[in-house]
């Protein structure tokens, strides 16, 4: 299912929201000008390897911040870009910039942290904004759950439109995680390459902040995804 909109349109510009994208293509630009070796030495200075992260070093921790910003590729910075895009927005007017800030990163620290107590011996670079999206995933969850999120669903290899409640979509997303987290840790180790608990973790970390910070009561999405023409009837004429 590949989301392409959703039916609640903020009160302002999230330019906080743009920020952080245009910070993930702008290191992305750079990962592309690097030969494949430096790729490698790229990934493993600036993703967060959980084998080197010591949490009584404070010199070992940068790469929980780093790794936000860092993909693997085309397909991992588009789709992570357009979920940020579509959710992030909202989930910036409820919070406001500033604080939205704060919450992105604590729900990437989370998933981080998560990832590497699940995998304290792993040598293999976790990059990428997933840990922290989900946990805007799971803000807009809680915040907007009226909202709908129009989906291209391919069926029997065509594609469907389909508006899903935003509960539904998001709670199916959820669940998947978790249940690819759980087959990941058979045998006592990772068998994935997806760090399905980092986003289990910024997911349910997201949920708990808003929680906490009770932003302010929900905004009414609209009732359809197409653009609405409202025609007034005219005004009766003095008799």
């Amino acid at each position: 299912m590949i989301p392409l909109r959703d039916n609640v349109r903020p009160r302002s510009f999230p330019w906080m929201t743009w920020l952080i994208i245009l910070s993930n293509v702008a290191v992305f630009v750079v990962e592309l000008g690097l030969t494949p070796r430096g790729l490698s030495r790229f990934f493993s200075e600036y993703g967060l390897v959980p084998a080197a992260i010591n949490l009584r070093e404070a010199g070992t921790w940068a790469p929980l911040v780093t790794s936000m910003f860092v993909h693997g590729g085309w397909l991992h910075i588009l789709s992570n870009m357009w979920a940020l895009l579509i959710f992030g927005d909202n989930v910036e007017d409820r919070l406001g910039p500033l604080r939205y800030l704060t919450f992105y990163f604590l729900a990437g620290l989370v998933a981080g942290l998560l990832n590497v107590w699940l995998t304290p011996d792993s040598a293999v670079p976790m990059v990428g904004a997933s840990g922290a999206i989900a946990g805007v995933l799971g803000a807009y969850f809680l915040l907007y759950p009226g909202g709908k999120v129009l989906t291209l669903v391919p069926i029997f290899l065509l594609p469907w439109l389909i508006e899903i409640p935003s509960v539904l979509y998001l709670g199916f997303w959820f669940v998947s995680q978790f249940f690819n987290g759980l087959a990941s840790l058979g045998g006592g180790g990772m068998l994935s390459d997806v760090a399905w608990w980092a986003h289990i973790g910024g997911f349910v970390a997201g949920i708990l902040m808003v929680l906490i910070l009770r932003p302010g009561t929900t905004r009414k999405p609209h009732h359809d995804l197409a653009a609405e023409v409202v025609i007034h009837p005219p005004d009766r004429p003095p008799l």
